[in-house]
């Protein structure tokens, strides 16, 4: 158990995840707001094709994330989702069309397809040969939910006080703190063929 704990890149990785999650967690909720304000007579329909549109990417895009990581490794695949993340903070402080807000959501659909799939395949690959896979999974799952919650808190308290514009450029600022996080110091993971 301890052996695990002093993974390295099991730590990093949580906290990447963590960062991601921070990052994450909130932009949906506050377009949703943005939105409604905007066009509140469309409000219901446009949220609702957020919500749809990265489901789509994600079932559509998912295979792919899991034969490239094999291919490329793991890492090139995290660096595209946290960039995805920021490019879609970014978008969401700077477009005001709320049709065009569901277009951005497209970025959400490359992060989800990203993590839903490399998540468990990291956890896997750092926690091999332990037989902890679930304690691996559990310390990546605690800093997913702190990040989540702390997210919405944050962010919420930001946009209240600074606008939706700074709370939607804070949130692609903690995606690329993720980003800078996974180039500099997450070691590649894929184990190499046999």
């Amino acid at each position: 158990v301890f052996n695990l704990l002093r993974q390295r890149p099991l730590l990093i990785f949580a906290g990447s995840v963590l960062l991601l999650q921070l990052a994450n967690a909130a932009m949906l909720p506050l377009m949703a707001g943005v939105v409604t304000t905007r066009s509140s007579q469309w409000a219901p329909v446009l949220i609702a094709a957020c919500i749809i549109v990265p489901q789509a990417i994600v079932a559509l895009t998912s295979p792919w994330v899991g034969r490239t990581a094999q291919q490329w490794g793991r890492r090139p695949l995290l660096l595209l989702g946290f960039a995805a993340l920021a490019i879609r903070g970014l978008l969401f402080a700077t477009v005001s069309d709320p049709y065009l807000l569901v277009a951005v959501q497209v970025f959400d659909g490359v992060t989800a397809a990203v993590f839903s799939v490399m998540i468990p395949l990291i956890v896997a690959d750092v926690a091999f040969g332990s037989g902890h896979f679930n304690l691996a999974q559990g310390i990546v799952g605690t800093a997913t939910g702190i990040g989540a919650s702390l997210s919405t808190v944050l962010a919420g308290y930001v946009s209240d006080t600074f606008g939706s514009s700074v709370a939607f450029t804070g949130l692609a600022g903690v995606a690329a703190a993720g980003l800078a996080m996974i180039w500099f110091v997450m070691p590649e993971t894929r184990r190499s063929a046999p």
